[in-house]
């Protein structure tokens, strides 16, 4: 098999808008733009277009029949958009104000995610880091239903409590939003705001426990040492929680490590939340001071539309009412093709190893099955169970191809109470929350 990048080659397979080739194809292309109109985020076209889409691509597409009317393949997204960030590598920052930036697929190929490897998600400033210092570090656990509000040094959170090493996945709920149409506001994350490191630390459970949980206590709130956009110090950038059942699960930790050494500057350090399984928004970083609440925690982006989605089904493009939306939880099943890159040239007659990561929130996955004739059939692939409550589970699978031509791999798990991820883009919501869609790369058989 040869691995090599080309001309079919899109970093991001879910961000589906359609780019000009530099090839002798232009007037082609300029007729497939004309025709997507509006629907180009998720790849729809005329059936017309099958020839034009084999001409410009360079190659057959032997299973076209299976291809729903209007499909767009991967190798028309094309976009090498990297930055160098420090500490980071290969990752594509979709803002600088605040600071976010993704990891394109293959790079997140490894079972546990390296800290270069992981995503950055910020909503206000970053601290001075002048005061990022571990020996000064506090965390102080108070709020209306904290029956003793205490203030720990980092040392004594470390001397004073068991450690715990958990693998955990942590993925921005805003993961996938560029798929939406119509289009929804924030990052236009595409596949990439998704991690899965070994984190240390000590379980928030304990250190709550040890200062006095009363009876009244619904949820925990968090505040970070981050600061708001506009530079007021009254005001802090992000102040979510979860509820109590959450917060006293044994893999909720307040961890000061990753992968067995210090948190990066990015993702938190000297001392951050870790929430697996729900929106990374729920994981603060910057860790100063833990809230028990006797209500559900009001801290800003705690408030609709902010993480919440629609109660009820809703048309694209429609206003909900904030009363109408209700907070995320539990992230839904979702998986990942981290190898090969998508765009390879593959030779006919040789198998084809397929593998990647998959994962469900609160849940375990179940199954992963992959396609290559656009979801008309499904070959089961080998799942692995998670190393740990929370963690993403490997899956990987042997391909072999009919014909030489143009295919796409897809990926599609199922979570342990039978949900199964969309084929195509699920329910519409405002924010472009939890988006699951199955994930896809483009293969050229020679």
């Amino acid at each position: 098999m040869t691995s090599k990048p080309d001309k079919y080659s899109p970093v991001s397979p879910q961000d589906q808008r359609l780019t000009k080739h530099t090839t002798d194809t232009t007037g082609v292309h300029d007729s497939l733009e004309q025709n997507a109109d509006n629907t180009e985020r998720r790849g729809f076209l005329k059936r017309s277009g099958l020839l034009a889409m084999a001409t410009a691509i360079g190659a057959s597409i032997p299973l076209a029949n299976n291809m729903s009317s209007g499909f767009i393949p991967l190798a028309f997204a094309q976009s090498d958009d990297l930055v160098d960030i420090p500490g980071k590598e290969g990752l594509k920052v979709l803002n600088d104000r605040p600071l976010n930036a993704e990891t394109p697929p293959y790079l997140l190929d490894d079972e546990v995610t390296p800290a270069k490897h992981m995503f950055v998600r910020n909503n206000g400033r970053l601290p001075d880091v002048s005061l990022l210092d571990p020996d000064k570090w506090t965390l102080e656990i108070a709020g209306e239903s904290c029956e003793t509000p205490t203030t720990f040094t980092l040392a004594e959170l470390k001397s004073r409590f068991t450690h715990y090493d958990y693998q955990l996945t942590v993925e921005c709920g805003g993961n996938g939003r560029s798929e939406y149409t119509p289009a929804a506001s924030g990052n236009q994350w595409t596949t990439g705001a998704v991690a899965c490191p070994k984190f240390t630390g000590v379980r928030l459970r304990d250190v709550l426990e040890a200062c006095g949980i009363k009876e009244d206590a619904v949820y925990i709130g968090y505040y970070g040492a981050d600061l708001h956009l506009s530079g007021d110090p009254s005001k802090e950038s992000i102040s979510r929680g979860v509820p109590m059942s959450k917060a006293l699960e044994d893999q909720t930790l307040i961890a000061w490590a990753m992968n067995g050494e210090d948190l990066p500057v990015l993702n938190g350090y000297p001392l951050r939340l870790v929430c697996g399984g729900w929106p990374a928004s729920t994981s603060g970083k910057w860790l100063k001071k833990i809230v028990i609440r006797d209500q559900v925690h009001d801290g800003n982006k705690m408030a609709a539309p902010a993480y919440s989605v629609p109660k009820y089904p809703v048309a694209p493009g429609t206003k909900v009412p904030n009363e109408d939306m209700e907070i995320i939880g539990s992230m839904p099943i979702k998986s990942l093709i981290t190898f090969p890159k998508t765009g390879i040239t593959h030779t006919i007659g040789e198998p084809l190893t397929v593998r990647g990561h998959a994962w469900a929130g609160d849940l375990e996955v179940s199954d992963l099955y992959v396609s290559i004739d656009f979801g008309t059939t499904w070959q089961k692939a080998k799942l692995r169970a998670p190393v740990n409550r929370l963690a993403w589970q490997h899956w990987q699978s042997e391909l072999s191809f009919p014909e030489k031509g143009y295919y796409e791999v897809w990926a599609r798990a199922i979570d342990s109470e039978g949900k199964a991820q969309p084929m195509v883009v699920p329910g519409w919501n405002p924010k472009g929350y939890l988006n699951n869609a199955c994930h896809r790369i483009a293969v050229q058989v020679v």
